[in-house]
């Protein structure tokens, strides 16, 4: 990442999977500062660190030295910020742009880090010059106590790229290519031509899988094992390609199938269905299974509020 680690970038969120990637990528050189609002994550940063943990022991370290303001903290910046990263739930956009707009340099811009479709909240504060969006395909990461943050998926590498950076406008620009260099050090990342179709084929993904587990308190695994689960799955799956594809999205594939086949599998093509559920159903057993959840059913646990209405409920409007 030589010649790449002149960025001061604000990570406003220190959740799962916003400290996940500022303290992957502060350990990979980059200025990092995060912004958060839950004190007693950034009391415990910076009592004992950021910890990170993930598959492999290779993946485990503490941040001794990680930078992090409460939000209210943040009017004493004096040094502007390169880029920064929303990395909030959807019902946060809003004021998290707000609250750190102010702080961006000449030339700065604010980077979408979340599930759903919210570059055009954050396009209506600080302009559609200075939005990008980074989708995060089939992570699971976890902020399991303050300060401890878990990855329970193995890397992407060359199976999958989970990171795909790209422009509203859908050229690959010279800022989404920098941003690809940063976070190939985390895992596999490109650059997209096609950030709406992206994020449409995420928002599909999180509609068949966060509410479910969120609503049957079951793990990923778990509800794609059970058959009837599974298929109700397929369904919500199904409908949402539908959508997308009448608004005129391109929709990426998903587990390797071209999204039609879901739709298919919903509209009773068995033949779509069994090439579906060969693709989803977990084939071997994850050594933390018992403990892989999307972040809706994290959400539940700790008896926060949802994204339902940004996931679901977006899908459901758009049907109307």
């Amino acid at each position: 990442m030589a010649g790449t680690a002149n960025r001061r970038i604000a990570i406003v969120g220190a959740g799962a999977l916003g400290g996940y990637v500022g303290g992957w990528l502060a350990q990979l050189g980059q200025d990092i500062t995060f912004i958060d609002p839950w004190p007693q994550n950034v009391e415990t940063i910076r009592a004992k660190g950021l910890e990170l943990d993930g598959m492999t022991p290779a993946e485990r370290c503490v941040m001794t030295k990680a930078k992090i303001l409460h939000l209210t903290e943040l009017q004493g910046n004096r040094r502007p910020f390169d880029v920064a990263m929303v990395a909030m739930k959807s019902y946060d956009t809003a004021w998290a742009t707000q609250l750190v707009a102010p702080h961006l340099a000449p030339g700065g811009y604010v980077v979408s880090l979340q599930n759903c479709l919210n570059e055009e909240t954050i396009a209506g504060i600080v302009g559609w010059g200075c939005t990008v969006g980074v989708i995060a395909s089939l992570i699971s990461v976890d902020l399991y106590e303050a300060g401890r943050i878990r990855r329970t998926v193995s890397k992407g590498g060359d199976q999958h790229t989970v990171f795909r950076i790209g422009e509203p406008h859908g050229r690959v620009s010279k800022r989404v290519e920098e941003m690809v260099e940063w976070f190939s050090g985390i895992d596999s990342a490109k650059a997209t031509t096609n950030l709406w179709g992206e994020r449409w084929t995420k928002l599909v993904q999180n509609g068949m899988g966060n509410g479910v587990a969120a609503a049957t308190g079951l793990t990923s695994s778990a509800c794609l094992r059970d058959e009837g689960i599974r298929h109700f799955q397929i369904k919500l799956a199904g409908e949402a390609v539908r959508v997308g594809q009448a608004l005129g999205y391109q929709l990426e594939k998903m587990k390797g199938l071209d999204p039609e086949r879901y739709a298919l599998a919903n509209e009773g093509d068995n033949a779509a269905l069994e090439e579906v559920e060969n693709a989803i159903i977990p084939k071997q057993a994850n050594p933390r299974e018992n403990i892989q959840r999307p972040s809706m059913a994290q959400d539940i646990l700790k008896g926060r509020r949802t994204e339902i209405d940004a996931m679901n409920g977006a899908i459901a409007r758009w049907h109307q």
